[in-house]
């Protein structure tokens, strides 16, 4: 028997470790009941701050007394259904249940990568990564293998095609051209923390969206980079048994399913654009507010009509879509695998808002605002230390809402108190997630991916899939630093309504 690696143990150690971890909705009932019991122990102690912006002085509320008992017992139903994240995901996922089911993001990205130049094809694979992840699971479960097909038909090792994919997929999960089920999810926690601190803070799902913007690219060129000049050296010329399988082109109804769907999102854009270019345009707001306008206030449901109306169109005409019944059918496709996110936001919601009322969070922000202003640190060098805090934590525990969950309601007012605003929290934090998904076991597609090699290479296991994927992970963390550095430095606002800073 081959003698293991260090970096093979470490890695079997790490997941080890996470298996011991229980599920995510156990854990946030667990953490419910731990904040019952630290009210009651820090209420015997009686802490006290004072509150930065109303001067008010705060205490910790027992929730394990009379009064704490009926605020639990009439609030717990309330604390589910007015759960910000709830609402917006679920509206998400219906109307791209409709853009899968119909077979139209599957066909989007099969052209995208099928009319790409050779001299491009990394740099399309890559983009493409980052570009499925509007549609949740969809990069993983289709373009991760298929790119590994492609890569190996034009001569090229399947696994480089593969590492690129998933580098795009699941290292980019924070770039995008296009808002998808994660910014309504995340948006709606950071709102939720922010409230802790300021209770009429409102944070829009597309308030990351300039960052991302930008960073698609920087990840599809640093990607494209990593891939050529690293990956493709370490791995060599291909000599397994597999035999290069041949693309299959669109055919007609596909074709003419794209052609529907490309009039219909087309036609969608003139009737924003009309009701957004005017100064009195009827998607702006009062005096022609755009920043609250009801299009930025919307934006989940502009998601939701956008990706049924394309759906629909792509589905009639590539004939996938023969009746209403189809089309309610990729709906509750799309629901089926909620099952447990819907378990989970029940216990989460319960920690989230037990949290609020006891006021342990907002004494831990001003406490811990109050440290990190004795030393002094600086925001960049703070904002630096958060994505290292993020990255790691990413490597124990997979969920990036069960982690902001977690996080967001200590961090987030914190570092309001410290002048930073709730959306650069949730961008930090999201870059910090993303860096590290590649070489984490405990990502919930990391087990695909191995199975996914296994099929190029027996032998692999997880110690392959982080040392083929850890050189992206490094030039992802140093390259998306850097950009962070210089957007925090020239002041730009990460998105629309999101600045950099809150008014501490």
């Amino acid at each position: 028997m081959a003698k293991k690696s260090f970096v093979d143990k470490f890695l079997k150690a790490v997941e080890k470790g996470g298996n011991m971890l229980p599920h995510p909705a156990t854990l946030f009932a667990g953490l419910a009941f731990v904040v019952l019991l630290l009210s009651w122990v820090m209420s015997l102690f009686d802490p006290q701050v004072l509150h930065p912006g109303t001067g008010e002085t705060i205490s910790v509320v027992n929730l394990m007394s009379r009064e704490g008992l009926h605020l639990i017992l009439t609030k717990t139903v309330t604390n589910f259904t007015g759960f910000a994240p709830l609402g917006t995901v679920l509206v998400a996922l219906l109307g791209i249940g409709v853009a899968e089911g119909s077979g139209l993001i599957g066909t989007v990205l099969r052209l995208i990568v099928l009319k790409s130049p050779a001299r491009l094809l990394t740099f399309v694979v890559v983009f493409a990564g980052v570009i499925s992840n509007t549609a949740s699971e969809v990069g993983y479960v289709l373009l991760v293998p298929l790119a590994a097909i492609i890569f190996l038909a034009a001569g090229r090792h399947p696994l480089a095609g593969l590492a690129a994919a998933f580098a795009g997929v699941s290292g980019g999960y924070s770039a995008n051209l296009l808002l998808g089920t994660i910014d309504p999810l995340l948006s709606g926690l950071s709102q939720e923390a922010a409230h802790i601190l300021d209770s009429g803070y409102s944070v829009n799902a597309a308030c990351n969206y300039y960052f991302m913007f930008i960073s698609t690219f920087l990840i599809a060129g640093l990607g494209t980079f990593v891939t050529e000049k690293i990956v493709i050296p370490n791995l060599g010329v291909y000599d397994g048994e597999v035999e290069p399988e041949e693309i299959h082109q669109l055919n007609a109804e596909e074709k003419r399913g794209l052609k529907w769907a490309t009039v219909s999102i087309v036609a969608m854009l003139g009737i924003m654009v009309w009701g957004l270019v005017p100064h009195d345009g009827f998607l702006r707001g009062v005096n022609g507010e755009l920043l609250k306008s009801p299009f930025l206030q919307g934006i989940v449901t502009i998601i939701f009509i956008m990706a049924v109306v394309a759906g629909i169109a792509y589905g009639i005409g590539a004939k996938t879509i023969k009746s209403d019944n189809d089309v309610m059918k990729g709906m509750g496709k799309s629901m089926e695998t909620l099952g447990s996110y819907i378990v989970l936001v029940f216990f989460a919601a319960q920690f989230v808002a037990y949290f609020k009322w006891t006021n342990i969070g907002l004494i831990t922000a001003i406490k811990g605002a109050e440290l990190l202003q004795a030393m002094n640190m600086g925001t960049i060098p703070l904002m630096i230390s958060f994505i290292v805090v993020a990255a790691l934590i990413n490597l124990i525990m997979g969920s990036a809402s069960a982690k902001w969950a977690i996080m967001a309601p200590v961090f987030i007012p914190m570092f309001m108190m410290l002048g930073m605003s709730p959306e650069l929290t949730q961008l930090v934090y999201r870059v910090g997630d993303s860096v590290t998904n590649i070489i984490s076991p405990m990502m919930s597609y990391f087990a695909l991916i191995v199975a996914f090699i296994q099929q190029y290479d027996k032998k692999a296991g997880i110690g392959t899939v982080v040392s083929i994927m850890l050189p992206y992970s490094v030039v992802f963390f140093i390259g998306w630093t850097i950009l962070l550095i210089i957007w925090m430095l020239l002041g730009l606002p990460i998105g629309p309504g999101a600045p950099l800073h809150y008014p501490a």
